[in-house]
């Protein structure tokens, strides 16, 4: 595998080149607002889509999301982010803590709980979201210009944050850009706290957001769903 440019341990890594330039217009042509429906920033519960499928199983995709979890990986959920001077916005610092589940439940350092399109969403504890890594696999080349995601390296290592803590953290630490090429990927763990800026151009920066997990069953009784 090529050489990364930030060892696992800032809680991220690039990899260029995992896909082709075709390959990138290929998964456009079949993820295009025609084919899936799409909100303001894009699309989610993509997994369903047979193209989207056959990247989050490509073998060089799933070589990065085990040296990442440090074991076998399992794709469950897709989502494609569409940034453009059309379609922009900011996002601020955060981390990702709800997951896709196949029922609710009750249990404690889970909730609170959602429906979306039909799925149920809870936050999830820091021992759940540690097996989980996602590979955001870019369409466009990502700019310093065009909105890139913004993180702060080492941070996933604190655990699940109160808005609170993670507004501290943004302010004591220093951000890094992540600008990655057409067709490279951005390996993170979902604690990592991250944002992005606007866009300062009208170049568009289409990302696919695929996420796996080191196996859809957390715990007894707890399941991810395929979304």
């Amino acid at each position: 595998m090529k050489q990364r440019a930030q060892p696992i341990e800032a809680g991220y890594f690039l990899e260029e080149g995992v896909i082709s330039s075709t390959e990138c217009g290929e998964l456009l042509e079949a993820l295009t607002p025609s084919a899936v429906r799409r909100g303001r920033a894009g699309s989610r519960h993509l997994m369903s889509q047979p193209e989207v499928k056959r990247v989050a199983s490509d073998p060089h995709m799933l070589e990065i999301a085990r040296v990442a979890l440090g074991t076998d990986a399992v794709p469950f959920r897709a989502t494609l982010f569409a940034k453009s001077g059309a379609a922009n916005w900011l996002v601020v610092w955060h981390q990702d803590t709800a997951l896709p589940l196949k029922s609710d439940f009750v249990l404690a350092g889970w909730g609170p709980w959602s429906q979306k399109s039909g799925i149920a969403y809870s936050h999830a504890p820091s021992w759940a979201l540690s097996r989980i890594v996602a590979l955001r696999l870019h369409l466009d080349a990502s700019t310093i210009n065009n909105g890139p995601l913004r993180v702060l390296p080492g941070t996933h290592a604190s655990g699940v944050m109160n808005d609170d803590d993670v507004f501290a953290l943004s302010r004591s630490l220093t951000p890094v850009d992540c600008v990655v090429g057409r067709g490279g990927v951005l390996a993170m763990y979902p604690l990592l706290v991250h944002s992005s800026s606007k866009a300062r151009s009208a170049e568009p920066r289409r990302v696919l957001h695929i996420e796996y997990a080191d196996s859809l069953e957390l715990a007894p009784g707890i399941d991810l769903a395929i979304a």
